[in-house]
């Protein structure tokens, strides 16, 4: 359930209308006459990717927000849409559905990119993931049609939030969900389509509980608060992180992030006591100070650049509650956990 927050400046959306008026002109052209640099980069959902010396950060945005940097401290914010034509099936999965596009993720694999991307709208879970490869992350994007697609009344899970995970057999992976049943797994084929069923790998509450808090946000979405996962395969383990309770509400979110792990890609994942995170587990990794930010989540964590670098988004105390970009270090602990 992702609703980025609208404060991105007036600025940003005379962009974005500029964009949609000069579809048809030259990418690079569009790039240089309307980026800005900045040093404080809102953002909702981040990922990151490396290409030679630039880094790239996309986000949830209209057809896909996106940044670029040779340091990860000042960012080149991109005013056209990372995505500039989104393929005509989203629309016609998804009732409703435009440009306005969730927590996509990226990996290479193969010597391709591979882009995964959210179709929904908020508190349903008629949704779908699309994907698209290119040579390059600059490049021109071939759309490969819906990696995974859910239904109300059909699913009982919703096919948002994407996160690309490489085995050590080269087998790829994909782990996704929002809400429900909680996330899910499945493998991919060597199109980097779905080759198993998805089985829920985490939950924020085990089935049936008592305890399980109202969702204040929709009626629709039910009482499990968990999603946007993310896989990192580190030393001898896969990390899952997820997002815990509530995104999107400003300065009212109470995200957070927990974390379990497992020796196998397909779990079961479990926290610092043992406790399954299908059951409910999870060790609590990160949650807001409450002076800087309010609220944090939908993280993503890589080993990049000789460290293990943790991305997510905060909740500004001193911005109105405004999406920002998060960068920290992790630290392992001797018995192998993950700490910021």
């Amino acid at each position: 359930m992702k609703l980025l927050i609208l404060n991105l400046t007036a600025t940003l959306l005379l962009l974005s209308s500029m964009t949609a008026e000069a579809q048809d002109g030259p990418r690079r052209m569009r790039q240089r006459r309307m980026a800005f640099a900045t040093d404080t980069v809102m953002t909702h959902d981040p990922v990151m990717a490396r290409e030679r010396d630039m880094y790239y950060l996309l986000s949830t945005g209209m057809g896909v927000q996106w940044a670029t940097s040779k340091d990860r401290k000042t960012w080149v914010v991109q005013g056209t849409p990372f995505i500039e034509k989104i393929p005509a099936w989203t629309r016609d999965s998804v009732p409703g559905f435009e440009s306005h596009v969730w927590a996509p993720d990226v990996i290479r694999w193969h010597n391709r990119w591979w882009l995964a991307y959210s179709c929904s709208t908020f508190g349903k879970n008629t949704s779908a993931i699309g994907l698209m490869n290119s040579h390059s992350l600059g490049g021109e994007w071939k759309d490969e049609g819906c990696l995974v697609a859910s239904r109300e009344h059909r699913d009982n899970w919703n096919a948002i939030d994407p996160c690309f995970i490489i085995d050590d057999n080269d087998t790829p992976w994909l782990t996704w969900g929002s809400f429900w049943d909680g996330i899910q797994l499945a493998r991919l084929d060597t199109t980097m389509h779905l080759a198993s069923k998805p089985v829920t790998i985490a939950r924020r509450y085990r089935p049936g509980d008592p305890n399980a808090a109202e969702n204040p946000t929709s009626k629709f979405a039910g009482t499990n608060a968990i999603e946007a996962p993310f896989i990192l395969k580190h030393g001898g383990y896969y990390y899952l992180f997820v997002s815990w309770d509530y995104c999107c509400r400003g300065a009212k979110s109470n995200y957070r992030v927990a974390v379990g792990r497992s020796k196998t890609v397909d779990g079961p994942y479990l926290d610092r006591s043992g406790k399954p995170m299908a059951e409910g587990g999870g060790t609590l990794f990160l949650e807001g100070d409450k002076q800087e930010y309010e609220a944090a989540g939908h993280c993503a964590a890589y080993d990049m650049d000789g460290q293990t670098i943790f991305v997510c988004h905060g909740y500004s105390t001193t911005m109105n509650g405004a999406a920002l970009l998060i960068q920290r270090p992790v630290k392992w602990t001797a018995d192998g956990w993950p700490e910021l």
